[in-house]
């Protein structure tokens, strides 16, 4: 079983994984860019995370959600991933990060 000390650090890792995985129409990565809207960790390292995408037509439907059930899992203490797909609420552009506003110049 983890601790809460492990499971922050395991949330922080998680992230720090989301953060390296790009949408293909935007140069941003999908944690700044507000299409993770939960994550999970359990004390067993179980991982759920709920993730939408820009538009239920986005071309990486099908691909996106498994890259990053892959990454995840390639984490050390992590024993399964669970990601699940949303489009409520819809995603919009008031989503992203600070950060990913101005890397795209919008204010």
């Amino acid at each position: 079983m983890l601790t809460d000390t492990q499971m922050q650090e395991l949330a922080e890792q998680v992230v720090d994984v989301l953060r390296d995985i790009y949408d293909p129409e935007i140069p941003v990565n999908i944690y700044d860019l507000g299409l993770i809207y939960d994550l999970k960790i359990s004390d067993v390292g179980d991982v759920e995370i709920l993730m939408t995408l820009t538009s239920p037509n986005c071309p990486v439907a099908e691909t996106l959600p498994v890259e990053v059930k892959e990454k995840v899992r390639a984490l050390d203490v992590v024993t399964n991933v669970d990601v699940k797909i949303t489009f409520d609420p819809p995603w919009n552009k008031d989503m992203m990060s600070e950060e990913a506003r101005l890397e795209l110049g919008i204010f």
